[in-house]
């Protein structure tokens, strides 16, 4: 199976937070901003595998800063790493003040998605070709990740 670069599966959403992404007082909820991680990382899972994708995990998500009704937030996804049938893709958002220009780092976040075909199981998926630094370093850093996350599922893991 012959690889695929990381830039043939970026990708960058963006949407203008409304009303009804927000509480009372106008700060949008993070589970509104979860969902939107979700929908840009399965993007690229589908892109890199050409198969359909399921969220198998969420390694970690930070939020950094508060995001407000007018909001516009961009998402940024790129894949990360790949195994035999998952990948783990990479979201950072930013919100901006559409009326000030200021631009806010408001979350990022790690997720695992596995490829899964007409049959409904797993399917194997193309390597990753690293073509950057910053390919090669985020690379390395979700395998690094991804050897925690088994460590952490082996029963007796701890140390003792």
């Amino acid at each position: 199976m012959e690889g695929r670069t990381v830039a043939e599966s970026r990708t960058i959403m963006a949407q203008q937070m409304n009303p009804q992404d927000a509480n009372p007082y106008g700060n949008v909820h993070g589970g509104v901003i979860m969902k939107l991680i979700d929908t840009a990382g399965g993007v690229v899972a589908m892109r890199h595998s050409r198969s359909n994708a399921v969220t198998a995990s969420v390694d970690r998500l930070d939020f950094h800063s508060p995001v407000f009704i007018g909001d516009l937030l961009t998402f940024k996804a790129s894949l990360n790493m790949t195994g035999r049938t998952s990948m783990e893709i990479g979201v950072r958002v930013e919100s901006e003040n559409p009326r000030t220009g200021e631009v806010r780092k408001t979350a990022s976040a790690y997720l695992t998605y596995v490829a899964i075909g007409e049959s409904g199981k797993p399917v194997e998926i193309p390597p990753l070709i690293p073509e950057t630094a910053e390919d090669m370093r985020r690379n390395c850093e979700a395998k690094a990740r991804r050897e925690s996350r088994l460590r952490t599922k082996t029963p007796g893991a701890c140390p003792r």
